[in-house]
């Protein structure tokens, strides 16, 4: 098989030590690669005013796919005063890379699984019928639309009179017509209808290979009748192609409900960007949290991998790693998936499940403990020795 090249773009805080760390792992596997780094994150926006410079899009667009660190991102007032001296005159906005990175490869489909690994203490539990504990099984997979919504960037404040004018002729605006302009904010919520089909297809492909009985678009429609109802409008159609499937829809406010009454019965979830990363959070807490929270951001050639946890920087100082490494290693896992390296992928994931179910190596958050830097020496397994424990399972 052809030797493939991927980049890695470490970014900030932990990102740069999971990342190294979860490349020990694909090459104890034996999957065939070439590692070429990229920069990307908060110190080339100090530098360079650039937190994903030109140089890293001419390598995705290269190689096509990217393994993801984290971020470090701030409100625009603390950016600006964390410029260089010879930037803070260039009026520069600082922009999310990830965003930017999915936008500008059209990488808009996002995909989550929460899956629950036997023996993981931080497993969600209920009390049973009988008194007891009931740990069910989650296995949801949320699909999230990644380049539209809220997070596309249409917004203003003190929007231009233009602007204004024509938006007030809706009546709801009404509401807002004595507000000052310099006292109003504006955020839009836009969907295209290819792109939700995209999704919806996506979505329900995926049930059908993984053997998923239902999808469930997770919107609100009765409040946001125009982009809700859009995106369900094309699940009811592209559902037929799909009798074996079922179509549920529920509203964002009662999925989160139902979340911690029956997580089990819910499989594979589609939503629009802001609500996708509501509910895939909510679900990534029932299996462990944030430290098992693996992510896929596809398009039609191109794809980056990445866990959904933050850069986390206090940890980086740190002088042993404590930090839990799945997600990114997950995300690897998911990375193989995608380029059809599927006997490896499952290597990984039932490494990480035996490692787990033995209960024997435990990170910090496994472990219920504070994140300081000492709980390696109070039981606590580092960074380094969990990746340990995991190659050791392979």
């Amino acid at each position: 098989m052809q030797k493939r090249t991927i980049v890695t773009m470490p970014g900030d805080g932990i990102g740069k030590v999971v990342l190294s760390e979860t490349i020990r792992v694909l090459k104890a596997v034996e999957f065939e690669a070439d590692y070429v780094h990229a920069d990307i994150g908060w110190d080339f926006w100090c530098q360079e005013g650039n937190p994903l410079p030109q140089r890293t899009i001419d390598l995705i667009e290269k190689h096509r796919v990217g393994l993801f660190g984290a971020i470090t991102s701030k409100p625009n007032n603390e950016a600006q005063k964390e410029l260089a001296p010879h930037l803070q005159t260039e009026e520069l906005t600082y922009f999310s890379p990830i965003v930017k990175l999915r936008q500008h490869f059209g990488l808009d489909i996002c995909i989550r699984p929460c899956k629950s690994f036997r023996g993981n203490p931080l497993n969600f539990i209920r009390r049973s019928k009988e008194g007891g504990v009931d740990e069910p099984r989650v296995d949801a997979v949320i699909f999230r639309q990644n380049t539209e919504g809220l997070y596309a960037g249409v917004e203003w404040t003190n929007p231009p009179l233009s602007l204004r004018n024509e938006l007030e002729r809706h009546p709801r605006m009404s509401f807002f017509n004595k507000v000052p302009a310099e006292d109003l904010a504006i955020s839009t919520r836009v969907f295209s209808r290819n792109a939700c089909r995209r999704i919806i297809k996506q979505a329900f492909e995926y049930a059908q290979k993984y053997g998923h009985k239902s999808v469930t678009v997770c919107e609100k429609p009765n409040v946001l009748r125009e982009t809700s109802g859009m995106l369900e409008e094309e699940a009811i159609k592209i559902a037929k192609q799909f009798p074996e499937i079922s179509l549920y829809s529920n509203n964002i406010d009662a999925q989160m409900m139902w979340l911690t009454k029956n997580p089990e019965d819910t499989e594979v979830i589609v939503a629009g960007n802001m609500f996708g990363d509501i509910i895939s959070d909510g679900f990534a807490g029932l299996v462990g949290g944030l430290g098992f929270a693996c992510s896929a951001n596809i398009g039609d050639d191109c794809a980056v991998f990445e866990p959904t946890h933050g850069s986390a920087p206090k940890y980086e100082a740190y002088g042993v790693s404590i930090v839990n490494p799945i997600a990114m290693i997950m995300s690897a896992k998911m990375m193989l998936d995608y380029l059809d390296e599927r006997e490896k992928a499952q290597q990984i994931e039932d490494a990480i499940a035996k490692t787990i179910s033995t209960c024997e190596v435990q990170t910090y958050d496994m472990k219920k403990m504070r994140g300081r830097e000492d709980v390696v020496k109070n039981g606590a397994a580092s960074t380094i020795q969990m990746v340990d424990a995991i190659i050791a399972n392979l």
